[in-house]
């Protein structure tokens, strides 16, 4: 008896990453977006309990203010302003429904310098380029940090010209939760 049930719940233990792996297998490969498709890929996330409300008006702000250690890789925080667009989109949500800011400050904000004011501060390209004029181009607001600015020499003639400044980043996430936006921090 003892060997049939060492059987028994060997065989079921056997099966079950089987079970489990076919029940994620949608899951598994991202997915390029459709409104920014260069960057920011999801993941399909079928019949999810919580069911994304597609009528609601998403006003987002992200609070940015984090950078890889290496110089060399695109901001992981400003592509997942990306993924928020693709993935609410692919879910059904209307673009005209998606309103997003970015206030960036701290060390996130050197991804805003030029190419060649980045290469002078870093000796590497500035990786962020691309996906900042995919982001300014699908409507969003990319406002820095004016203390930052002025602490780290972030002058305009230094910074890309899709950039907005405002007085501070406590100004920027007020204000615009002030105006509905939620707040989006990391």
């Amino acid at each position: 008896m003892k060997k049939l049930m060492y059987l028994f719940v060997l065989f079921a233990f056997a099966n079950l990453p089987c079970r489990q792996a076919g029940a994620y297998a949608q899951q598994s490969t991202s997915q390029s977006g459709n409104v920014i498709p260069e960057f920011g890929k999801t993941y399909e996330v079928p019949n999810p309990d919580f069911k994304t409300d597609i009528d609601l008006e998403f006003k987002a702000v992200f609070d940015v203010s984090k950078a890889p250690e290496d110089k060399s890789k695109r901001n992981p925080y400003i592509e997942t302003i990306a993924r928020f667009l693709n993935m609410h989109e692919n879910a059904g949500v209307p673009v005209k429904n998606l309103h997003v800011r970015m206030a960036m400050h701290g060390q996130a904000s050197y991804g805003l310098l030029t190419n060649e004011a980045y290469k002078e501060k870093f000796g590497v390209d500035n990786p962020n380029i691309e996906l900042l004029e995919a982001i300014d181009k699908a409507g969003v607001d990319i406002i820095l940090c004016g203390q930052t600015a002025g602490a780290r020499n972030i002058t305009k003639d230094r910074r890309l010209p899709l950039t907005q400044t405002a007085l501070s980043a406590m100004t920027i996430l007020i204000q615009s939760q002030g105006e509905g936006y939620r707040l989006i921090a990391f």
